[in-house]
């Protein structure tokens, strides 16, 4: 039997009826409209459809709709516009990283979640934080360039 959940989402408030147990991804993406997050492998571990619950990044694909209830849902769409991307979405663009950009929304997404607690972080801090997500591209030294520019940059005051 479908529920009636009203989700908090890049700042606005979105009603949704899904199944109980309903993967928060699939009401952002179906529901919502969302195109990102991605589903990636629907098991927690490639990191695509991540997601910021009140500031902490979440694996959406396995998190049930009804823990974001009433909380801060924050997707790559409602970090930045393209008048003023956040700084870790500048540093993408500013390197080149994006290939096909299936995965970018899950990197970008906990790369913001993790500069927003970490300042100047050494390149294994960076290795750390992003260990488990997947990018099938190897864009991966790229990534590291982006992620150590924008923290540069919100250091400098660019934060968003």
């Amino acid at each position: 039997m479908a529920q009636r959940t009203t989700l908090k989402v890049n700042g606005g408030t979105k009603a949704v009826e899904v199944e109980a147990g309903t993967p928060l991804l699939y009401a952002l993406h179906d529901e919502i409209g969302l195109n990102a997050p991605h589903f990636g492998c629907g098991l927690g571990q490639c990191g695509a459809c991540t997601v910021h619950i009140d500031g902490k990044p979440v694996r959406s694909c396995i998190t049930p709709t009804s823990a974001a209830a009433g909380k801060e849902i924050t997707t790559l769409a409602g970090l930045g516009t393209a008048g003023k991307p956040h700084p870790v979405q500048k540093a993408y663009v500013d390197e080149q990283v994006p290939q096909c950009g299936y995965c970018v929304s899950g990197w970008i997404m906990t790369a913001a979640a993790f500069l927003k607690e970490t300042k100047n972080p050494s390149d294994e801090q960076i290795r750390e934080a992003l260990a488990g997500l997947k990018c099938r591209c190897g864009t991966h030294l790229a990534i590291i360039r982006a992620i150590k520019r924008a923290a540069k940059d919100m250091a400098q005051g660019s934060v968003a």
